[in-house]
């Protein structure tokens, strides 16, 4: 499948804990009218049976809006929900078995963290590429080391797979990692804690045009 790289421009990465007790599905749609293209639920705590329902009435939402929902890591979810697609890290399943599992109309994602990443048959096989953190940032308490936007840059060169830049990213921080060759923005904190999601979405999408 040729992937569109539009959806890619900006995808919200959830994490339930920035939510301050709202309804993640209210804010994740606020934030999808304001401009999301993509999001990519991820739940690191929860049974499989809660992530299945999230997932499940998420994708309801979602798809009256056009937008597409990936999992992270969970294959198992993405089958069970006919999610649009997957995101794997380096210590997750090869990309080249979610693809056969996955079907061929399916996205996968990669996360990459350093050129060794780039190097690997992972990289090849999947569709798109999530290079950072670039910022530091507080999400992930096993992240990698900020990149920095010359470290992302460096990156960047070594692949011709659309690459998503993500870490610690805000409005006012972003252009730069346009300019690096960033095809679009995976956002976490800035989305998810924000008092108007659909406001900093705008802002984000205003970056595109």
């Amino acid at each position: 499948m040729a992937l569109d790289i539009r959806i890619l421009r900006l995808c919200l990465v959830t994490d339930r804990g920035l939510a301050r007790g709202r309804p993640l599905a209210d804010l994740v749609e606020a934030a999808a009218r304001g401009g999301v293209t993509l999001v990519q639920l991820r739940e690191k705590t929860a049974t499989t049976r809660a992530f299945v329902e999230e997932a499940r009435a998420l994708k309801r939402r979602l798809a009256g809006l056009g937008i597409g929902l990936i999992i992270n890591d969970r294959l198992d979810v993405a089958l069970a929900v006919d999610a649009d697609g997957l995101h794997v890290g380096q210590s997750d399943m090869r990309v080249e078995d979610v693809r056969r599992l996955l079907g061929p109309d399916k996205i996968v994602g990669l996360s990459i963290t350093d050129a060794a990443g780039i190097g690997r048959p992972d990289a090849t096989a999947a569709d798109y590429l999530g290079i950072g953190p670039v910022y530091p940032q507080q999400t992930k308490e096993d992240a990698a080391p900020s990149l920095g936007v010359g470290g992302f840059g460096r990156l960047r060169a070594l692949t011709r797979k659309p690459v998503v830049a993500i870490g610690g990213l805000k409005p006012d921080n972003c252009r730069p990692l346009l300019a690096a060759g960033a095809d679009g923005l995976a956002v976490v904190s800035a989305l998810v804690a924000a008092d108007d999601p659909e406001a900093v979405a705008r802002r984000f999408r205003r970056l595109f045009d």
